[in-house]
């Protein structure tokens, strides 16, 4: 094969990476120093001179004359007189012998080795640019090809048609796909497998919905808006705290829009995820009330050694403190990085006919007591007030479990 055809296809290759120059040659003088290498076991006495715009190669071998008769003439950078007189007839001992080595010199074979080490090297190259291009974009928002749908993962395609992957885990529960469409992702890691990168996308991420912040509300893009918290539980519902730096924005109506015209966007991207912004704050009592908004807290007693927060509501307000399966007081909770624990506040009612769960604690064991007091349910009465169904919703408790519960409460008042 002839070297122009190696070095332009390389070359070639190179320019449409974007890579530099340096590292082209460098590449392609690796491959024929190999060479070299193979066939005189050494090429410390080789110069490689590589012209990667036209082609040309160049391969020259020095060695030193010595006396035929001299004990070096096997050393790899020696030649004897007799030998070095083959290639000019004027040669003495001591001088150097420029010999240059043509590519068919070292036979077909070995050029063939050749050319399937510049293929591997070329691979090799390619995946360790596209591990530094996406390793530097981890967070960035990205649309991407879906291009094949398999059990736990869709496989999709960027504008360089490079695979990237979306598992199962980084999907949203209500995202359905279809060869051909785009999506939108963000690039959530990158590893490298046994040699080849896997970039790994997610719509889950907190990082996602911040990014569709940033390119549907200009103010948060600008700067003038930040996004202090997030979280979410992906596809149902999110909460995130906004501040502004500057006093005549409202973080709040600038990120919902007017009639919600803004957030509507980013809700119909999420699957009809439910978002709620709130206005972020230091004062962390007032951060907690507008972290379990909708719901209005009568009071609250603050433990910052234990991280628990316990809230007082009116009955009227502990459902919606709560929220659909626990997700309200779930994501309040994570939201200002606390336990919060909810009771009723039954000042000034009076019920004496209801019992504390704490009187059934012979009966019933304390953690499925505590379990009942976390969403919100402190008395015989708030239990039995719920159906089997809403409990088993509400809670981490077991049907059977449920069902022996409030057989224990209902003897209570029978």
């Amino acid at each position: 094969m002839d070297s122009g055809v190696l070095i332009e296809s390389f070359a070639e290759f190179a320019r449409s990476k974007n890579i530099d120059r340096p590292t082209m040659i460098k590449i392609l003088e690796d491959v024929f120093r190999t060479m070299i290498r193979k066939k005189y076991g050494t090429d410390e006495n080789f110069d490689v001179i590589i012209n990667a715009e036209s082609g040309d190669l160049e391969m020259w071998r020095t060695r030193e004359i010595v006396d035929d008769n001299s004990e070096d003439i096997w050393d790899y950078d020696k030649i004897p007189l007799a030998e070095a007189r083959k290639i000019q007839s004027d040669f003495e001992v001591g001088e150097e012998v420029a010999e240059e080595v043509k590519l068919e010199d070292f036979g077909r074979r070995v050029v063939q080795t050749a050319r399937q080490t510049l293929i591997q090297k070329i691979k090799d190259l390619e995946k360790e640019i596209l591990y530094d291009k996406y390793k530097n974009q981890v967070g960035d928002l990205l649309n991407a090809e879906v291009y094949q749908l398999l059990k736990n993962e869709v496989i999709l395609l960027d504008n360089e048609g490079n695979e990237i992957s979306l598992p199962k885990s980084e999907q949203i529960p209500k995202d359905r796909y279809r060869k051909g469409e785009t999506t939108k992702a963000v690039v959530h890691r990158v590893e490298m497998i046994n040699g080849t990168p896997k970039i790994v996308l997610s719509r889950t991420s907190p990082v996602f919905l911040e990014r569709l912040f940033e390119n549907e509300i200009p103010e948060i893009y600008d700067g003038l808006i930040s996004i202090r918290r997030i979280v979410r539980e992906p596809g149902e519902r999110a909460k995130v705290a906004v501040e502004s730096y500057d006093d005549r924005i409202d973080p709040v109506g600038a990120c919902v829009g007017m009639k919600g015209s803004r957030i509507h966007s980013i809700v119909r991207e999420l699957g009809n995820e439910n978002i709620d912004v709130i206005n972020y704050t230091d004062n962390f009592e007032l951060l907690i009330s507008r972290a379990l908004s909708p719901a209005k807290i009568s009071t609250m007693t603050v433990d910052r050694e234990a991280k628990r927060v316990s809230v007082f509501l009116k009955p009227d307000q502990v459902s919606l403190a709560i929220g659909k399966g626990g997700q309200n007081i779930k994501l309040a909770g994570r939201l200002v990085g606390m336990e919060i624990d909810v009771f009723r506040d039954v000042e000034g009612q009076e019920d004496d006919e209801d019992v504390d769960l704490s009187e059934f604690n012979d009966e019933i064991d304390n953690w499925m007591i505590e379990e009942l007091r976390r969403v919100g349910l402190d008395t015989a009465k708030s239990v039995l007030a719920r159906s089997k169904e809403e409990l088993v919703r509400m809670t981490d408790l077991e049907e059977d479990t449920v069902e022996e519960i409030l057989a224990i409460l209902r003897q209570e008042f029978e």
